[in-house]
């Protein structure tokens, strides 16, 4: 079964595109009369329907209101500047990088620097148990 991934509206549609192509099962806001919700209902409708929610609203970023691992994921795109080209050109460098599916249940920040992960708790505590094993 393909991963779940909802697209915000505030992205173009070429990454929803790029994400089928790539075998995920993407949906948008925008696809699906979401468009125009304020972010807590929207985040609603995203758990609702146990998907994976890509934006650009930093917003979704704060791991106060949104901790992982209380949700089925966050992937934040922040370019250096506006346009389709450099959105596309981050969720090509997640996805070279990253099934997303192993980004689940994160709150994940892609600029065109690095990528940063915070993930559960208990997931870095079994990162950390495993790393000592070696």
């Amino acid at each position: 079964m393909p991963f779940k991934v909802k697209v915000d509206e505030d992205l173009p549609t070429a990454v929803a595109q790029m994400l089928k192509a790539a075998d995920y099962d993407a949906a948008s806001v925008t696809e699906q009369s979401l468009g125009g919700l304020k972010d807590p209902p929207l985040w609603k409708a995203v758990q609702a329907e146990g998907r994976f929610l890509i934006t650009a609203d930093k917003g979704f970023g704060d791991i106060r209101s949104y901790p992982p691992g209380t949700h089925a994921g966050v992937l934040i795109l922040r370019p250096d500047e506006d346009g389709i080209r450099p959105m596309e050109e981050l969720i090509r460098k997640v996805l070279a990088q990253y099934p997303l599916v192993e980004l689940a249940g994160t709150v994940t920040v892609v600029t065109p620097r690095g990528i940063r992960i915070r993930r559960p708790p208990a997931q870095i505590e079994a990162e950390s148990a495993d790393e000592g094993a070696e």
